[in-house]
């Protein structure tokens, strides 16, 4: 308790171990009936009962020891890791920041069904409505674990609210998913830093656009820019603006590292490559299509109300695939 890293390291390698050892306590009892069972087969009158427990027991081993192969593959160190979210509108114009909106609503719709908590940290409204950007931070389980599925370019097809004829257009939006970086992750010196203070803008009455509160801060080694408006006190945006570069910073070490990952894998599952398309929303079709997968369903609506969870499914299924057949090469 006295070195809170130290202490916070440990509870996550707890976490991280439970479901290990609670399968092979499961997948350990079941050998155990097994063995009961088969004890019992000389006994004319059990024999059928007995090898009823047998083929059951076996059935229910071998899906216990198939979960353990997959619990046991090395996992991805940033997974409990809370996360910084950036969408951003890309080709489409207004509709491309209408289209950022939408996925913003989704998001936070999802999270919340996960009992998630999420803080908007930067923002950038369109002029038809939508964002051209928008930076949140979400806290919880397990969440970059979750959200690091949805990194990549989201491509939607329907008619603009700004379309007179009727015709369908295609934009795009863009998401990256950030594991937040903490304290002993990485080091930032101060001297490296440069700090500009100026008054936020957007909605919050006269406090927020007339004090001197929001913070930009840019990393002068890697160039990296990130600023936090959102609270009415310059401190409180400073430590926010502050974590998000200390992220930034972190996360540029640790896309060479999924890159490597990249080189290896087909569907590019959880990868840095943020220019790869993986997602196509569909509204004349009501359909959603995950290309990394070939995952396709037609429930959009609920799809854009936060339902998502039957996606990263699958996803988290195909890349548990492709690991264990690295495993077994």
């Amino acid at each position: 308790y006295s070195d809170p890293a130290v202490f916070t390291k440990l509870c996550r390698e707890q976490r991280e171990l439970q479901p290990v050892v609670e399968t092979y306590r499961a997948y350990t009892a079941c050998q155990a009936q097994i063995a009961q069972a088969e004890a019992l087969l000389s006994d004319p009158e059990l024999h059928e009962i007995a090898r009823e427990e047998i083929d059951l027991g076996r059935a229910r081993c071998a899906e216990l020891e198939q979960q353990l192969r997959v619990l046991l593959l090395p996992r991805d160190p940033n997974d409990d890791k809370n996360v910084i979210v950036e969408i951003r509108g890309g080709t489409g114009g207004d509709e491309a920041a209408i289209f950022a909106g939408d996925l913003l609503r989704m998001y936070t719709k999802y999270i919340e069904s996960k009992g998630w908590k999420y803080e908007i940290t930067s923002f950038s409204e369109g002029t038809a409505g939508g964002y051209k950007e928008v930076v949140m931070k979400v806290t919880g389980n397990n969440v970059y674990g979750t959200l690091k599925y949805e990194s990549g370019v989201h491509r939607v097809q329907r008619v603009p609210q700004t379309e007179t004829q009727g015709r369908v257009h295609t934009s795009a939006a863009s998401v990256a998913v950030l594991p937040e970086a903490e304290e002993f992750d990485v080091e930032i010196s101060m001297n490296d830093i440069r700090k500009d203070i100026f008054c936020a803008s957007g909605p919050g009455g006269q406090s927020v656009n007339t004090t001197y509160s929001a913070i930009r801060l840019t990393h002068i080694p890697t160039g990296i820019i990130v600023q936090c408006q959102d609270q009415k006190s310059q401190l409180k945006n400073f430590d926010k603006a502050f974590e998000e570069l200390r992220t930034r910073v972190f996360n540029l070490e640790y896309s060479k590292y999924l890159d490597e990952i990249a080189s290896k894998r087909k569907t590019m599952v959880s990868t840095g490559d943020r220019s790869a398309k993986i997602r196509t929303y569909n509204y004349p079709q009501g359909r959603i299509t995950d290309h990394r997968i070939n995952y396709t369903i037609y429930n959009l609506s609920a799809f854009m109300d936060g339902d998502i969870q039957d996606c990263i499914d699958h996803l988290i299924v195909a890349e548990n695939a492709e690991r264990l057949k690295e495993s077994e090469l």
